[in-house]
């Protein structure tokens, strides 16, 4: 039995609260000419006394050698397995953009690109063409594409800069596309071929949807294409809500981590804008309305991503100094930690462990005075996956109940 079965039979809804920082991708490797990793060069007097009063481990977020996405190491983090709910980008980018996506409906992540002459990719964001121009470009493709054979209907809606999603809607659709985004320069994007025979008529749809868009976009520089990936038929997931007696409230600015939680029942607040703001609008929602507070930060995700190591430190000494916004507040267990790793040596997400501090009454205390990869690896907890992290914090919380008798 998955353990998180058991979770849900001894779940009840009384008990304290619980709340999530995460740091997206803050887990590092050390960078010899910087003297460590991210969290070991930053300065993070908060965050090391929270880790001083807590119990502090490590989360293998999906499994050994295994690197996470952003959406399944979020799902992990709430107590879903990922190899078991494999939720597609284009789901959780409709749903975090405030669309009404419906049961059944076939969503996919879009990007405007840059094509040359032959059709090859050399730009797959169009150079970060901003969101007033996506907009123009989104209401110039709703208005001129017809797909005149499909009985249902299409949405093509701006999410922010370059990226958009499309969703169609209509009977006998299958989500189990190729991607057309090839994911690299230099070459022509993949046509959208079925994963199976279910999917030819969607595949069918796809095809001539970007036909159109081809001849609406001919004219326009430097957005003259799109690309898609992550298709996916939306089908809902039980919420946190039935099955751990969960209320949720997400504080995230990023649509992927907005679209989340959503799809597991949270409330989503409105975009806070800023870092400060996300932490003073955590204050503003502090409510008995709700049980469970997520709490996301991105760009130590983002400076990760682009090898700027100093920009990932500048971060995290950020969100140091507001940590106080989160600890003042009389919330039962805290847990930060991270979704994955994004180590600014490598550029680009990893399978590496990331960091974990519980602060709790009931939490044993170890010997750990810093919060980073290597101080957090020598704590009591461990090293433990990464959906292990729902059940400690219900535990510590008081929201389970005793298991037998």
């Amino acid at each position: 039995m998955d353990i998180s079965t058991v979770w849900e039979k001894l779940a009840w809804n009384r008990g304290g609260k619980i709340l999530y920082l995460v740091l997206d991708g803050v887990g590092g490797l050390p960078d010899p000419d910087k003297g460590g990793t991210e969290l070991q060069v930053a300065e993070t007097p908060n965050l090391d006394r929270f880790a001083e009063a807590a119990s502090c481990g490590q989360l293998e977020i999906v499994g050994p050698g295994i690197t996470p996405g952003s959406g399944p190491g979020h799902l992990a983090l709430f107590g879903y397995d990922p190899l078991q709910h494999d939720i597609g980008r284009g789901v959780l980018s409709a749903l975090g953009s405030d669309f009404d996506l419906q049961p059944n409906d076939i969503a996919a992540r879009v990007n405007f690109a840059t094509v040359d002459d032959d059709g090859r990719v050399t730009d797959r964001r169009a150079g970060r063409i901003d969101t007033e121009t996506n907009r123009r470009l989104c209401d110039k493709i709703c208005d001129r594409v017809r797909l005149d054979d499909f009985e249902g209907e299409f949405f093509f809606q701006t999410v922010s800069e370059h990226r958009a999603v499309f969703v169609l809607r209509g009977r006998g659709l299958d989500g189990r596309l190729q991607d057309t985004d090839p994911q690299t320069t230099g070459t022509t994007p993949n046509p959208p071929q079925p994963k199976d025979e279910n999917s030819r008529q969607t595949a069918k749809l796809v095809q001539s949807f970007l036909e159109n868009v081809r001849e609406v976009l001919a004219d326009e520089h430097p957005a003259n294409a799109i690309l898609m990936r992550g298709f996916q038929r939306y089908e809902p997931l039980p919420s946190l809500r039935d099955r751990f007696g969960l209320r949720g409230v997400c504080i995230a600015d990023y649509p992927m981590y907005r679209g989340v939680s959503r799809l597991l029942g949270m409330d989503v607040v409105p975009r806070p804008g800023g870092m400060k703001e996300r932490f003073e609008a955590l204050r503003s929602h502090y409510s008995d309305d709700y049980d469970f507070y997520f709490l996301h930060v991105k760009h130590s995700d983002s400076r990760g991503e682009d090898a700027n190591f100093d920009g990932k430190v500048n971060v995290i000494e950020e969100v140091d100094r507001l940590l106080p916004h989160v600890t003042d507040l009389d919330i039962d267990t805290i847990a930060i930690t991270a979704d994955h790793s994004t180590p600014a040596v490598l550029g680009g997400h990893s399978w590496h462990p990331v960091p974990l501090a519980i602060r709790a009454r009931s939490a044993r205390v170890d010997n750990v005075s810093r919060f980073d990869e290597y101080a957090c690896a020598s704590g009591v907890l461990g090293t433990r996956p990464g959906t292990h992290l729902m059940g400690l914090a219900l535990a510590h919380a008081g929201r389970l109940q005793k298991f037998g008798a």
